[in-house]
C-alpha cells in the first residue's frame, strides 16, 4: 500500500482504496460514517466549551483528521469530533475553500467547498446507515497503538469497554469522541471534573476499592472452600461457610482489644444488623449461582466453571479510566501508560486467563446493573466476551495472559 504505508485503521484503509480507484463517492461515503476531528486551542475550548471554531491554514484549508491519524495528545491542543453532516449544515460561503482530510498521508484529500460540494456532503451524510466504528467488532489501530507486550496487555484488559463503546482497544494516545465529550463522560458518569478527582478514581479502581467488598467476601469464601476441598462447592455449603465467617467476625469485633492505650472494650453489634448482613450475603450467593448457571449455558464459563473474583470489573474500568483522563487532559500520556500497566498487572495477579478475567468482569457488571433481568447489561457483556475470545484479530487471542 503506497510504498509500504500501513493504514492506521480500517477507516483510513477505506479512504485510501477509494482514492486509489478514483471513487470519490465511496470516499465521501466513508467520511460520512466517520468521526472528523478538528484541532482547537485548549485555552479557547475551555473558555468556550459549547463552541467549535474553524482555524484555516495559510492556504485557506480546514484540516480534519479521521480517528486513526490523530496525533498524540498534548496539553495545548485538543480535538473535537463532528460528522460530515454537521460540516454540511454549518458551512458558510466565507468558510475555507478546502476541507483537508488527513493531509500528509496517502489517504489525504483536499475537498473543494462550493455550495454544490457541500450539498454533495449532505447527500452522502443522509444516506449513511452508520456513524462511528461498527458495532459488535473488535477495532484496532494497526499503527500508532501497541499490539504486543505489557502495555498492549494492559490495554486489552479494557477490551470489554472498547467493544461496548466501539473504540480502538489499543489506543493509548486517546482522544475518545473529542475533548468536550470526554469531559462530559467523566463528569456525568463519574463526577470527575479535575485531575485530582480523576487520580482519586483511578487509584480507587486500581486498588479494588469500587467493587463491592460484599461480593468479594462471598467469592473469596468459595475460593477458599474450593481450594480446601479440591472440587466443586455446593451452594448450601458455601452459604453456611459465609454465614459462619460473618458470625465469627461479629464476635471478634466485640471482644476486648489490646491497644497501645490499654484495653479497649467494644460494643457488640446489634443482632438485627448481623442477621440482616447474613441474610443479604445468602441472597447474594444465590444471585451469583444463578448468573453462573446462565454463564455456563451461554459459553461464558466452561461446564464446571465458576467465577473467582469480580475485581475484573474494577480492573477493566481502570484500564479505560487511565485513557479517559488523557482524553480529558486530566492526565498525561505517561500517566495513562502507568495506569494501563498497573491494570494489567492487577488482572494477572487475580486471574489465570482472559476467559476467567472476562467472566469476572461480566459478573461484576451484572451484579451492579442487571438485577437478574438478563437484559442489555448481560447480553452486551456476553457478546463482547464471545468476540474477544474468538475473533482472530482480538488481542485476547493474540496476547498471552502470562508473559
Amino acid at each position: 500500500m503506497d510504498g509500504g504505508w500501513t493504514a492506521p485503521s480500517a477507516i483510513e484503509r477505506e479512504l485510501y482504496e477509494a482514492k486509489a480507484r478514483g471513487d470519490w463517492a465511496a470516499y465521501l461515503d466513508t467520511l460520512a460514517r466517520s468521526q472528523l476531528f478538528l484541532a482547537q486551542p485548549r485555552a479557547r475550548a475551555d473558555a468556550e466549551p459549547d463552541t467549535v471554531r474553524f482555524y484555516p491554514t495559510p492556504h485557506n484549508a480546514l484540516v480534519v483528521h479521521t480517528a486513526g491519524t490523530l496525533p498524540v495528545p498534548t496539553p495545548e491542543t485538543v480535538y473535537e469530533s463532528q460528522s460530515l453532516r454537521w460540516f454540511a449544515k454549518v458551512w458558510a460561503p466565507t468558510d475555507p475553500a478546502y476541507l483537508a482530510v488527513n493531509p500528509g498521508t496517502p489517504c489525504e484529500a483536499y475537498l473543494t467547498t462550493t455550495p454544490a460540494d457541500v450539498a454533495r456532503w449532505r447527500a452522502h451524510a443522509e444516506t449513511a446507515t452508520t456513524y462511528g466504528l461498527a458495532e459488535n467488532r473488535v477495532h484496532a489501530l494497526f499503527t500508532g497503538g501497541p499490539l504486543h507486550g505489557p502495555v498492549a496487555h494492559g490495554l486489552a484488559v479494557g477490551g470489554h469497554l472498547a467493544v461496548t463503546n466501539r473504540e480502538f482497544w489499543n489506543a493509548l494516545a486517546y482522544h475518545g469522541n473529542g475533548y468536550q465529550r470526554q469531559r462530559e463522560r467523566l463528569r456525568e458518569s463519574w463526577d470527575i471534573t479535575d485531575r485530582t478527582g480523576w487520580l482519586q478514581t483511578l487509584e480507587a479502581l486500581l486498588g479494588a476499592r469500587v467493587v463491592s467488598p460484599v461480593w468479594e467476601y462471598a467469592l473469596r469464601v468459595r475460593r477458599v472452600l474450593a481450594s480446601d476441598f479440591a472440587g466443586p462447592v455446593d451452594v448450601e455449603h458455601w452459604r453456611h461457610a459465609a454465614e459462619a465467617g460473618l458470625r465469627r467476625s461479629a464476635e471478634l469485633a466485640a471482644e476486648p482489644q489490646l491497644t497501645p492505650d490499654g484495653v479497649t472494650l467494644a460494643e457488640p453489634r446489634p443482632s438485627a444488623e448481623v442477621e440482616g448482613e447474613i441474610a443479604g450475603v445468602r441472597r447474594l450467593i444465590g444471585r451469583i449461582a444463578r448468573y453462573e448457571q446462565r454463564f455456563r449455558a451461554d459459553g461464558l464459563l466452561p461446564e464446571d466453571g465458576w467465577v473467582r473474583s469480580a475485581l475484573a470489573w474494577d480492573q477493566g474500568r481502570a484500564s479505560q479510566m487511565a485513557r479517559w483522563g488523557l482524553g480529558a487532559r486530566y492526565g498525561t500520556l505517561e500517566d495513562a501508560e502507568r495506569g494501563v500497566l498497573r491494570a494489567g498487572e492487577a488482572a494477572r495477579g487475580t486471574y489465570r486467563s482472559w476467559e476467567e478475567f472476562s467472566a469476572g468482569y461480566v459478573l461484576g457488571r451484572c451484579l451492579h446493573f442487571d438485577e437478574e433481568e438478563f437484559g442489555d447489561w448481560y447480553t452486551g457483556g456476553l457478546a463482547a466476551h464471545l468476540l474477544l475470545t474468538t475473533d482472530p484479530a482480538s488481542p485476547w487471542v493474540n496476547i498471552p495472559w502470562k508473559p
